[in-house]
């Protein structure tokens, strides 16, 4: 397939299109909407790895919307009007785990989704999703950010409450409220910075920002609006309800979900503003932020018995991590010893964030193919399932190993790079990270010991076998990046890195610098 520089609005548009064909073609067979779907998930997953070995290779791609030559932006006064998209190698990267993903999620829901109670709306949301994620990630708008931040909440919010059970119901809503506040948050910056620049563009906006008391509001805002959205402690309380009650395929979704709004945090603080801020500053505070998500993450996981519950508290847990990473990252720049600490900080955070969609998407799989065919998330009634669920057994046996950093999975590479570049910034935070990295292990230990070991108690069937397919893709990606880290590292992650770190490449692809 030859590259074209409408791939990234086809991205968007094609999932948005799907969503509203697939409802259409329920009505003639349920079998031709499953195979519609699936389609369209694997021709977004080939067309994502196109746009980011385009972008990889040749540097950041603009498409500007009803341009005569989408990849110039006509500029009005030196002012930006149109829509643009601006995707550079963390936009990409990004768009590959949104991608994979929902792919895996598609594919695992064939047979988990019961006929009868919605499914053509559960694809239609799956896909609308799919297209909020991707357009948070590739707009170079702020007012369009929000947009598909709002498209993106409300699809996950439905998904949610899917059940139609009381806790679901609870999830759902606490999702929202908190959806909304930090919404509003988002809204209320861009109007701030509208207010004194009239412009949206995010390129335009850090090209002009003069840094002042109102810039420093909406930095707050901005800042405390998406570690919100992405489950960051202390505002994660709405993420244990959601993931939990959430369908397993969607709680994956959810997870890729959490990171849309963790790159938006990266790139506000990177790109919007850079050397801008007060770079010790932000950076302690998003270190604050990581070390409290891993640690109260992994203690609240500790204790419980509801499955999908303590993985919810591991996914907040591991959000740490990266927090952590990027935040150490972003304290070190500027400094003699970002070259090689700093960058080094910074891939261990992005990495691990490719990592944890990878592995803690498969682990919650993992638990929906038990709540399948035992009905139940409490450990106390599972146990033997190893004897008749192999294949499940296996899953959940890399994904637990990857999220404890264990060689020879991809958790180990991420991990050890942040150890690594921590301990320069201080011993304690290294020591931090490894604490939790063994309490994770000792988590999963009990988790498997619980559902898998013991004598044969129930009489169960493997999971069928589109669940197989959905869990095996992602255990592809976790056993690959974990085999080949360097490769993953110098052609994926680290260009990711750079790209947050190079503000003025992004600024000038559009301002024409």
């Amino acid at each position: 397939m030859i590259y074209n520089e409408a791939i990234p609005a086809i991205l968007i548009g094609l999932p948005l299109l799907a969503a509203f064909i697939t409802p259409i073609i329920n009505l003639a067979s349920k079998k031709a909407r499953n195979a519609f779907v699936i389609a369209i998930l694997a021709i977004e997953e080939l067309l994502i790895i196109l746009l980011a070995w385009h972008v990889f290779t040749n540097g950041i791609v603009i498409y500007t919307m009803g341009a005569k030559n989408p990849s110039i932006v006509p500029l009005q006064a030196a002012v930006p009007v149109r829509i643009v998209l601006e995707i550079d190698g963390m936009a990409a990267f990004m768009g590959l785990i949104s991608c994979t993903v929902a792919m895996a999620a598609g594919i695992y829901s064939i047979a988990f989704i019961k006929e009868g109670n919605g499914k053509a709306r559960y694809y239609t949301l799956l896909l609308i999703m799919l297209a909020g994620m991707l357009g948070m990630v590739f707009t170079g708008d702020l007012f369009n950010l929000f947009v598909f931040l709002e498209i993106l909440s409300i699809a996950s919010c439905g998904l949610i409450a899917y059940r139609q059970h009381a806790d679901a119901v609870e999830g759902a809503f606490k999702y929202l409220v908190v959806s909304n506040i930090a919404a509003l948050f988002v809204l209320f910056a861009i109007a701030l910075f509208y207010a004194q620049y009239d412009l949206l563009n995010i390129a335009a906006i850090a090209n002009a920002m003069q840094y002042t008391q109102l810039d420093k509001i909406a930095l707050a805002l901005l800042v405390a609006a998406f570690a919100m959205k992405c489950g960051a402690v202390p505002m994660h309380f709405w993420a244990p309800d959601s993931y939990s009650t959430a369908p397993a395929a969607i709680t994956a979704m959810l997870v890729a979900a959490s990171q849309a709004s963790l790159y938006a945090l990266f790139r506000v603080c990177f790109t919007l503003y850079g050397s801008l801020m007060n770079y010790h500053m932000i950076g302690i505070a998003i270190i604050i932020f990581g070390l409290l998500s891993m640690f109260i993450g992994v203690t609240m996981a500790l204790p419980q018995k509801d499955i999908k519950r303590l993985m919810a508290y591991h996914a907040i847990s591991q959000t740490g991590y990266m927090l952590l990473g990027v935040g150490v990252g972003l304290y070190l720049l500027g400094s003699s010893d970002f070259n090689v600490y700093g960058i080094k900080a910074m891939e261990g955070g992005i990495f691990h964030i490719i990592n944890h969609a990878m592995y803690k998407g498969l682990l919650f799989l993992t638990a929906g193919a038990i709540y399948y065919r035992l009905g139940t998330r409490n450990l106390n009634e599972m146990g033997g399932l190893g004897h008749t669920m192999k294949f499940t057994s296996i899953y959940f046996i890399i994904g637990a190993l990857a999220i404890a950093g264990i060689p020879p999975f991809n958790g180990f590479a991420s991990k050890l790079l942040i150890y690594e570049a921590c301990y320069k910034v201080s011993p304690i935070l290294s020591i931090v990270a490894m604490l939790v990295s063994v309490l994770t292990l000792a988590s999963f230990i009990k988790v498997f010991h619980s559902a898998f070991m013991g004598p044969k108690m129930h009489d169960v069937k493997e999971a069928p076998k589109s669940m197989l397919a959905g869990m095996a893709v992602l255990t592809f990606v976790i056993i690959f990046f974990g085999l080949f880290p360097g490769w993953v590292v110098s052609h994926i992650v680290h260009p990711a890195a750079m790209a947050l770190v190079e503000k003025m490449a992004y600024i000038n692809a559009v301002m024409g610098g």
